[in-house]
C-alpha cells in the first residue's frame, strides 16, 4: 500500500481548494480574481465573466472591464450588483470600472476571521482524509493483510503528510492575512 500515491493527492486537493478560495478574497488591492468567475446571464445561460471581457487592472485600485459584446454591459453591470461583492459599477461607454475601496480596519480584522476560518475547513479536510486513510490501514490490519508494524509505519507516514499539509495551510492563510492586513 503506497500512503503518498493515495493520500497525497487527495491532501494536494484541499490545498488547491483553498488557494482558490483565497485568491477571492478581498485585500484593498484591486485583482482580477474578485470578478473572474462571476456569472452573467448571457443569452439566457450563465456565463462567466471572463469568457466575456477583458479583466485588467490599470491601477492598484481600479478593475477595467471591457466587454467583447457591446450589449452585454448592462447585463455585467447587473451581475456585479447581484453579486453583491463590495463594489460599484461605473459605466463608461464601452467600458467598466470598478473601484477597490480602502477596507477599514474593522473590515481587515473580519476578513482575516473569514481568511482563518478557510484555513480551519482545509485543515479539518485533511484531517478527515488522514482519519479515512488511516481506518483503511487498520481494516487491513484487522484482516491480517498488513503486520502491526507496517500499520503503525502507514499510520506514521500518513501523520507526517497531513503535518506537511498543515504547516502548508498555516503558510497561506498567514501570507493572506498579513496582505489583508497591510494598507
Amino acid at each position: 500500500m503506497d500512503i503518498n500515491a493515495e493520500t497525497k493527492p487527495k491532501m494536494e486537493k484541499a490545498l488547491i481548494s483553498l488557494k482558490a478560495e483565497l485568491t477571492r478574497v478581498r485585500t484593498g488591492r484591486a485583482s482580477p480574481a474578485l470578478v473572474d468567475n462571476l456569472k452573467v446571464d448571457y443569452y439566457g445561460v450563465p456565463t462567466p465573466l471572463s469568457q466575456m471581457a477583458q479583466i485588467s487592472i490599470p491601477d492598484p485600485k481600479t478593475i477595467q472591464i471591457a466587454s467583447w459584446d457591446q450589449s452585454a454591459i448592462p447585463l455585467i453591470e447587473k451581475a456585479i450588483i447581484a453579486a453583491n461583492i463590495g463594489l460599484n459599477p461605473n459605466v463608461d461607454g464601452k467600458i467598466i470600472r470598478l473601484n477597490v475601496p480602502t477596507l477599514t480596519e474593522d473590515r481587515r480584522k473580519d476578513i482575516a476571521k473569514t481568511v482563518k476560518k478557510y484555513g480551519e475547513d482545509s485543515k479539518v479536510a485533511v484531517r478527515n482524509i488522514r482519519r479515512d486513510v488511516n481506518d483503511e490501514v487498520k481494516v487491513l490490519e484487522k484482516e491480517k493483510t498488513l503486520s502491526e508494524d507496517d500499520s503503525k509505519k502507514l499510520q506514521e507516514q500518513v501523520q507526517k503528510l497531513t503535518d506537511q499539509f498543515v504547516t502548508d495551510i498555516d503558510k497561506l492563510v498567514e501570507a493572506k492575512i498579513k496582505d489583508v492586513m497591510t494598507l
